[in-house]
């Protein structure tokens, strides 16, 4: 019997929040959290490098000179360069969670393409359609709960 929640009663953005939820706890989480194996062996965790990692990723996204909406905005245009699409939906939900506007994002997806130039038109479809299903769930706006980076 699967322990996993029924993905068909989920939003999109809930699959996405649970996804990252459960791997999150998985790599970064202590030991009862990481749960155990069928044989009773606890799984590794990350090592002080990970954790370290994970730790200045969220540093690096918090209000300073810039503000979070901005810092998430370039995040955004980095990760679609790049052609990072959970980054991709972590970015854009991230941006809604700060409260960028439809016109911001399009305007984000705007530089991302000039940077990236035409190889990014798949990911800015993938962005789009997570951008209108994240739009669409009723729990729009709710503070996600899962653990702070996008790697």
């Amino acid at each position: 019997m699967s322990t996993e929640p029924d993905k068909t009663s989920q939003s999109r953005r809930e699959q996405f929040h649970a996804f990252r939820s459960r791997l999150n706890c998985r790599i970064l989480g202590d030991d009862a959290a990481r749960g155990t194996r069928m044989d009773g062996s606890v799984p590794m965790g990350a090592t002080l490098v990970t954790k370290r990692f994970f730790a200045l990723d969220t540093k690096t996204y918090e209000p300073g000179a810039l503000d979070a909406k901005m810092k998430e905005l370039l995040g955004l245009v980095a990760s679609m360069v790049l052609r990072c699409d959970d980054c991709i939906a972590y970015h854009i939900d991230q941006c809604i969670t700060h409260g960028a506007t439809d016109e911001e994002l399009f305007e984000t997806f705007d530089i991302a393409l000039i940077v990236g130039g035409s190889i990014v038109i798949p990911h800015l479809r993938r962005a789009v359609d997570f951008l209108d299903a994240c739009r669409d769930d009723p729990a729009n706006g709710s503070a996600p709960t899962c653990v702070r980076s996008h790697e």
